[in-house]
């Protein structure tokens, strides 16, 4: 029987290194040893989180003698987790010599731009003891390298590289990420710009962007301000052609962003003081005024040209709910470790992490957590809801697909039932828009006149006609469906759940154009799904201040075309 490996986590007990165990917490093949300098801290994480193999608490000290440290714990393999990088001190690379020089393998998480790259001076060292050395394995660039890659073809040139990561508001970052991000606040770092490499200042250049997981109910627009990652300069290694890289990352509120971006200019003009001194100050105000949708997120655009010469544009979107944003900077680690006991290890030498995974190495680990990603290209002429659903258009039940994918005009025809609010007001609000009276078992006919990128779906209901407009959204709503009624716009998120049913939830509203709350939006329960092979709709519309105003249901089949 072959002996468990020995996994060592620095900083096991910590936001990322913890969920890095976690990861692992069900792996047989392996002994994972939760290291830090509170053996309180290490021995409550392994009582709460030990899974079917040995988990171990231990005390492990950076500042102390690291050499001595490992050769007591006699690790197979060594992942640090602690960080901050940036700010290792005179002596960075202590700890992967010193796990090279006792034969164990060893990753990072860190995404510091000097640290990842200076990684390879250690080079000869892990070839000569026949190991592998990674850093960077995190979101930065392990992950991002993979994505980059999976969005290009053969023989396509890349020519820019753009990218962003927005926590959710209330996600655990830990205080060695906001002293990670104070401690180059306003300061200069390299980047790929116009075919070389110039100087920006950390935080202090800003762009917006959306995030919109294909199929799923986007984040919306960010602002989103330039960070130190090593995706900066070491992209372009992989792939020459690179004229710009530019990486940000987006902080909810949207003020206290804004807030860290001010600072940060006060930092670059020499007004103020670096900002790390000031980071548990910083954490505090962060977790302290949290807000919104415990939802966060990831995008990284690719352009350039493709083997004909021709103009490509490509985005991948990736979301996760709740508590699950933290672990994917420790998916990179886990999915390299289960690679390495499978006898599949990295090649022996100490490197930045670009491109040593697949993204299909992620998918195991995002199926069991609440994460959904996907790819959106830009395709000219091509469907509504194929463009508003990227390539999650192709996970539609086939009904839904075939109503949906003709860019031409035409006629479908169907039952339905309708109900009317019986509210005065609900009433009225029918009457105005020409909503059908109530009725079982009502001929329906559906007429999309497809216009370029608009779709005017008209309505008809045994003679009672109305019809709305249906758009791609732009700027604010890139992302939604945008259905105007008159005078009324709705912005709608086409959710496509497990089940096959698409859900369209309204995410917004704006009447003559102008913004209104959020909390006076029109609602009900809308989703269309497939039955008997039919295409099969159900569009509830009600407003909190008259209830349910109608409501119908029923089938559509196809008909003639226009």
């Amino acid at each position: 029987m072959i002996a468990p490996r020995r996994i060592l986590i620095v900083g096991g007990y910590g936001t990322f290194g913890g969920r890095v165990a976690r990861l692992l917490a069900n792996e047989e093949r392996i002994v994972l040893l939760i290291a830090g300098r509170s053996m309180a801290r290490a021995e409550a994480f392994c009582a709460r989180y030990a899974g079917t193999q040995q988990m171990l608490p231990c005390l492990f000290d950076r500042t102390g003698d690291i050499p001595g440290q490992i050769a007591l714990l006699r690790p197979d393999l060594v992942i640090d987790a602690a960080g901050p990088f940036q700010i290792y001190g005179d002596a960075p690379y202590a700890l992967p010599r010193a796990a090279i020089h006792a034969g164990a393998n060893y990753l990072d998480l860190a995404d510091g731009s000097d640290f990842v790259a200076g990684i390879g001076r250690l080079d000869a060292e892990a070839k000569a003891r026949g190991v592998f050395a990674y850093s960077g394995v995190s979101t930065f660039p392990a992950l991002s390298s993979s994505v980059v890659k999976s969005l290009l073809a053969e023989g396509d040139r890349p020519e820019t590289v753009e990218a962003g990561l927005s926590p959710s508001p209330r996600a655990d970052l830990g205080l060695s990420v906001i002293r990670a991000v104070a401690s180059y606040a306003g300061l200069p770092i390299a980047i790929t710009r116009n075919g070389g490499l110039a100087v920006a200042y950390a935080l202090s250049e800003s762009r917006k962007a959306h995030i919109a997981a294909p199929g799923r109910i986007p984040l919306g627009q960010r602002r989103f301000s330039l960070v130190d990652v090593p995706d900066l300069t070491l992209l372009k290694h992989v792939w020459p052609d690179l004229r710009n890289v530019w990486i940000g990352a987006a902080m909810n509120p949207s003020w206290l962003q804004r807030c860290l971006n001010f600072c940060a200019w006060l930092v670059r003009l020499r007004v103020a003081l670096p900002l790390e001194r000031f980071a548990p100050l910083m954490l505090r105000m962060r977790n302290f005024f949290a807000r919104g949708e415990h939802r966060g997120g990831m995008y990284v655009r690719v352009s350039g040209r493709d083997r004909q010469d021709q103009t490509f544009l490509r985005t991948w979107h990736m979301q996760a709910e709740g508590d699950d944003g933290p672990f994917i900077p420790a998916i990179p680690a886990a999915a390299i470790v289960l690679r390495w006991l499978d006898g599949r290890a990295p090649e022996p030498g100490a490197r930045p992490a670009l491109q040593i995974l697949e993204l299909e190495d992620f998918a195991p680990f995002f199926r069991t957590l609440a994460v959904t990603h996907g790819i959106r290209s830009e395709t000219p002429n091509a469907p509504l809801y194929r463009r508003a659903l990227g390539d999650a258009f192709e996970r539609l039940p086939p009904a839904l697909r075939q109503m949906h994918d003709r860019p031409h005009s035409r006629t479908v025809s169907g039952r339905a039932d309708i109900e009317r609010g019986k509210n005065p007001l609900a009433r009225f609000a029918g009457a105005i828009f020409g909503f059908p009276p109530e009725g079982r078992d009502v001929p329906v006919r559906v007429t999309f006149d497809v216009r370029g990128d608009v779709e005017i779906w008209q309505r008809d209901f045994a003679g009672r006609r109305f019809q709305s407009v249906q758009t791609m959204g732009r700027g604010r709503n890139a992302g939604l469906i945008d259905e105007r009624f008159g005078p009324i716009t709705v912005g709608l998120a086409y959710d496509l759940d497990g089940s096959g049913r698409g859900y369209l939830r309204v995410r917004n509203w704006r009447v003559l154009g102008l913004p209104m709350p959020r909390w006076l939006a029109p609602g009900g329960e809308t989703y269309e799904s497939e039955r008997d092979g039919r295409f099969c709709f159900h569009v509830e519309i009600a407003h909190p201040l008259t209830g349910p105003i109608v409501s119908y249901r029923g089938w559509l089949a196809d008909g003639t075309e226009a």
